[in-house]
């Protein structure tokens, strides 16, 4: 005890952490690595097994990291340390975040990793990250009976469900790296009824993942160029989509086609559209409309990515969306690199349009910022920049920033001839900066 001003102030005044509601020393607890919450113990007998009742374990690259310098894991030793907390834990995992280090230096195959999944299916679990270095790792039958999930990230596996399973009732927050859905999943349907937030990035046989999302908020596609999107994109909830294939489709992969007019009159809540250039192209028919059947009135935020202006495909979609987004406040485009490009194309097609005084046949009233990224200085780039400094009354921001690849002659004169470009709006300030 000590004394303070004449006072007494007793061990158990001062232990305030122990007299903290539950729910907040378990927050507390989730916030530490596994190693300090284990520490914790030596505390007091209050202490000694309150770290066996975490809602949370956390067994990521870190954790591994850490023991497999100070050589702790040796052969199947990896597998030792995480029995023995599970074997000492007592209560429910809510979380549960586990790295797969090597299975080759660490550990001999995946059962031990599947006797995990089973204890987890039993324990209610919420919260299921799976992030995985070694070889593609098959998720056993028990992770589809979770179904309490809300949030469920995978990184290198094989997802085939059990023919008998419906979806993840709960499940708002799915995560999907690497994944493959293998050759027989076709009559399957995945019902994820309260999904806000998908991410898929660099998955295969993508066209075997049949889900039924209608609640979907957020969707990511990231390098899954033979993903299924129609039905995806009919989610009446959307309001964030990036897409980008990041390289051109080969003819024998499986895609399901839409037009650029189906799928943004299906999105009637869309704020923020994320498109790359070899997605845009799919999207495009023969002919292009210049005004679609309805408007895209809720679209703020829209993002070329790999984009070339170069390509008129690529160039009338990009008029076709600016001209359909009365309300549109933000534009990006972020070129193709010129060093990557594998298609060259005839740019005098794409400038002589966009040297037409009525390619745009609107303004863009609500225009307030435009960034344009890896800028070559090509003809058709420097005429956008023109077209879009004419239509925009609004601007007050428009940045610029070069390709890495250009020398400096070159940014220089992209500099002179975007300065001399008239502006429709006073406002209007112009930013030149280095790659």
């Amino acid at each position: 005890m000590e004394n303070y001003g004449g006072g007494r102030v007793t061990c158990a005044e001062e232990d305030r952490i122990s007299n903290l509601p539950e729910h907040l020393i378990d927050s507390i607890l989730e916030r530490l690595l596994l190693e300090e919450t284990v520490r914790t113990s030596i505390l007091s007998k209050k202490w000694r097994y309150r770290w066996t009742k975490m809602r949370a374990l956390v067994f990521d690259e870190h954790f591994f990291k850490k023991y497999a310098e100070n050589g702790a894991f040796g052969h199947n030793g990896f597998i030792r340390i995480i029995n023995k907390v599970l074997i000492l834990h007592n209560g429910p995992i809510s979380k549960f975040l586990l790295h797969i280090p090597s299975i080759n230096m660490f550990l001999d195959s995946f059962e031990e990793v599947d006797q995990w999944m089973l204890l987890l299916s039993r324990n209610g679990v919420k919260e299921l990250i799976l992030t995985n270095s070694s070889q593609c790792y098959k998720l056993p039958s028990n992770v589809f009976s979770c179904l309490e999930l809300t949030k469920l990230k995978l990184e290198n596996c094989f997802f085939k469900p059990p023919d008998e399973f419906k979806g993840f009732v709960n499940l708002n927050d799915l995560d999907l790296q690497n994944i493959d859905f293998g050759a027989n999943l076709c009559g399957t349907e995945v019902n994820l009824p309260q999904l806000t937030k998908l991410n898929m990035h660099t998955c295969t046989n993508v066209y075997n993942f049949n889900i039924k999302a209608t609640k979907l908020q957020t969707l990511f596609v990231i390098s899954c160029p033979d993903a299924i999107l129609l039905r995806l994109l009919q989610s009446p909830c959307l309001t964030l989509i990036c897409i980008s294939f990041q390289k051109p489709i080969e003819d024998n992969v499986q895609v399901e086609k839409t037009t650029l007019p189906i799928m943004l009159s299906n999105l009637p809540k869309i704020v923020v559209l994320y498109l790359d250039g070899v997605f845009f192209k799919a999207l495009i028919e023969e002919k292009i409309p210049k005004w679609l059947p309805h408007p895209v009135n809720s679209l703020k935020r829209l993002f070329f990515l790999n984009f070339q202006l170069g390509d008129l495909d690529q160039l009338h979609g990009a008029l076709c969306l600016l001209r359909n987004s009365p309300n549109l406040e933000r534009l990006s485009v972020t070129s193709f690199q010129m060093r990557f490009r594998l298609i060259r194309y005839d740019l005098e097609p794409a400038s002589d349009h966009l040297e037409d005084p009525n390619c745009l046949d609107c303004t863009l009233d609500q225009l307030q910022t435009v960034e344009m990224t890896r800028l070559e200085g090509s003809k058709p780039e420097l005429l956008f920049i023109k077209l879009i400094l004419a239509h925009s009354p609004s601007l007050l921001k428009f940045t610029i920033r070069p390709s890495k690849f250009s020398d400096v002659q070159k940014r220089l004169d992209i500099a002179k001839d975007v300065m001399q470009f008239p502006r429709a709006s006073p406002k209007a300030k112009m930013f030149y900066l280095n790659p």
